[in-house]
């Protein structure tokens, strides 16, 4: 007995070109199906050329193409952008939150996420796909914007200052393990800090107080290189959630150095 074979199996690239289809937002799914064939050639050419083209041809022409409309929406989310000036205003960070500040982030936002060490180096345009679809992609904007700037923040901080951060937070050991130890190993390898006799306990520890010299450029790539899109964006939400998930005292940071632990002036 011969069986028929069914009409999915006779035609597998129709099933094939259903399930990609299956996956866009339906309003984007109706569009592409209402398509005329001419309109439908311009559309495979587009996309033909963005998957041939290089990485930075791709962030390039996404920057350029989609930012304009994420910004607008971005500036659309008042309350959101006000309740992030508000935090910048808290922890003494100056960077306003314009519409060339924002595109730059939403650009950094996408290449950010393709270049983390778990991501292939070439994912662009998946990145930028999931940040122009994704409703919940969007809305992660502001927290990464957050938690970037207070990385920032951490980064041009002595080692003393780290210190007396870590010592006022609430879970003292994960903000070590997440924060202060990835920001001072890079310190280290960078050659930006360099401890000299740290294992010496009456050693001069001038190292210790030591704030880090940054250009911005340096200072951006150090961010991007030691902590993922993930981090900076949970650190954001944290705050964006509750206020008070980092304790900070603006003038016990950076306006008490002279009180330290120990006496530098007594040690030669």
């Amino acid at each position: 007995m011969v069986l028929k074979h069914s009409r999915i199996s006779e035609n597998p690239f129709k099933a094939s070109s259903e399930q990609i289809l299956k996956q866009l937002p339906p309003h984007a799914k109706a569009w592409v199906e209402s398509l005329s064939w001419q309109h439908r050639r311009y559309m495979l050419s587009l996309c033909h050329l963005m998957c041939a083209a290089s990485p930075e041809m791709q962030a390039e022409f996404l920057d350029d193409y989609t930012a304009d409309g994420l910004v607008a929406k971005k500036l659309a989310d008042k309350e959101t952008e006000q309740r992030v000036r508000d935090h910048l205003k808290d922890f003494g960070i100056t960077t306003e939150l314009n519409a060339t500040v924002l595109r730059q982030y939403i650009r950094q936002f996408y290449i950010h996420t393709a270049q983390d060490a778990r991501c292939q180096p070439d994912l662009y345009l998946e990145s930028a796909l999931r940040l122009v679809l994704s409703t919940e992609e969007r809305s992660n904007v502001f927290n990464y914007i957050l938690g970037f700037e207070l990385l920032r923040m951490m980064f041009r901080m002595s080692w003393f200052q780290h210190e007396k951060l870590y010592r006022i937070q609430r879970n003292q050991e994960e903000f070590i393990v997440t924060y202060v130890k990835p920001i001072q190993y890079a310190h280290r390898v960078n050659g930006i800090i360099v401890p000299k006799d740290e294992g010496v306990f009456f050693a001069k520890r001038n190292y210790f107080v030591q704030r880090p010299e940054l250009t911005e450029k340096k200072l951006l790539e150090l961010v991007i290189a030691t902590f993922t899109t993930d981090v900076a964006t949970s650190f954001g939400f944290s705050i964006m959630r509750h206020p008070n998930a980092l304790t900070f005292d603006y003038d016990y940071l950076f306006n008490s150095d002279s009180e330290m632990i120990f006496d530098l002036s007594m040690v030669e």
